[in-house]
């Protein structure tokens, strides 16, 4: 890992996390069992920030809040790092975590509250986006409970996945379905197994891309990223299924790597980089996100959707594509870091 090389006064660092995702004191894993850790994205940051001199304190979120409020008040700490991805095991309920820091009065990283809510919600942040013309594929919501009865204006194959989880959850070859029949039975699987609303929308055969953005009001697009699928059979969609997502030996057993998008038609990176901007402020993002797309060679690009605080891990698609433009992985955290601290909330007020 490249070392950082911004000098920074040394801080008081508040590192938020889930309860369960703190990392050992000792880490003796390495290689492809490190890799493979749940608590990687925790471990790099905190070992990071610990490396560019400041002083840091791991905190686990579970259900209480109170824990974080006695923290603050003992550790008084300059900035909370923000790992949390939700809140007494409410994916959406991280929202609520960063609006309690706002409450606070404490300076924290990445997306802010508003933010949060409307990216995490698919359905508001895809018709905010349809409002302001920026395609996105046609979709409609079931909510739990509700018929399944496919509008006539959207035909097949149609894709099938969680209306408010990210990181694949839930998603497989059989969420894109090509049948009324399969339809019903795949937001049924959706309902039952995630126990959210289904988003159901059209389904964009191309290539799958990866777009970083990091700022607040003045905005930095990072390289675009694509998933890349070498050893695939013919007869297999190229999603991001959560099998794809989390298993680094069904990963290379199909030869699936996320790398710089390369070879993209004229004038397409440039279209990409506006369009990612626009969905960026539309959803009054701040902080960091990353914006995930469709290419297809018929209907070009479309927005699939816009994750706030995506991974860090030094080794994810963010932090890769950071490094391709020059900004080293502590360089990257310690920005992530200035631009908290420069946020105020009540400038969406």
């Amino acid at each position: 890992m490249k070392k950082a090389t911004i000098p920074q006064k040394k801080l008081r660092v508040l590192a938020l996390m889930h309860e369960d995702l703190i990392p050992p004191e000792q880490v003796t894993l390495k290689g492809e069992e490190l890799e493979a850790a749940a608590w990687k994205t925790e471990h790099d940051v905190m070992r990071t920030l610990t490396e560019l001199g400041h002083e840091v304190r791991a905190l686990g979120i579970g259900s209480e809040l109170g824990p974080i409020r006695a923290t603050i008040d003992e550790f008084k700490p300059h900035i909370a790092f923000n790992l949390v991805e939700g809140f007494a095991d409410v994916a959406t309920f991280d929202q609520n975590v960063v609006a309690y820091l706002e409450l606070l009065k404490l300076p924290y990283t990445g997306c802010n509250s508003r933010g949060l809510l409307l990216a995490r919600d698919k359905s508001i942040a895809k018709k905010l986006l349809s409002y302001h013309r920026i395609p996105v594929p046609g979709f409609v919501i079931f909510p739990r409970g509700r018929r399944v009865r496919r509008p006539r204006r959207m035909g097949f194959p149609l894709f099938v996945k969680s209306l408010t989880l990210d990181a694949s959850i839930g998603i497989s070859q059989a969420s894109v379905v090509e049948s009324d029949e399969k339809l019903e039975e795949r937001v049924k699987v959706v309902h039952e197994s995630t126990e959210t609303g289904a988003l159901v929308e059209q389904f964009i055969d191309g290539g799958e891309l990866y777009v970083g953005v990091v700022g607040n009001d003045r905005l930095e697009v990072l390289p675009i990223w694509e998933l890349s699928f070498t050893k695939m059979p013919e007869e297999v969609r190229r999603i991001a299924t959560e099998r794809l997502k989390w298993s680094l030996k069904y990963q290379k057993k199909h030869g699936i790597v996320s790398e710089e998008a390369r070879d993209l038609p004229d004038g397409v990176k440039d279209r990409i980089r506006d369009m990612c901007k626009r969905v960026y402020r539309n959803l009054m993002l701040s902080g960091y996100a990353r914006i995930d797309l469709r290419l297809s060679e018929t209907d070009g690009v479309h927005v699939i959707e816009a994750n706030p605080n995506p991974q860090l891990s030094c080794d994810e698609d963010f932090a890769q594509s950071a490094m391709k433009t020059g900004i080293p992985y502590g360089d990257l955290i310690q920005r992530i870091m200035n631009l908290g601290l420069r946020w105020e909330p009540t400038r969406l007020g």
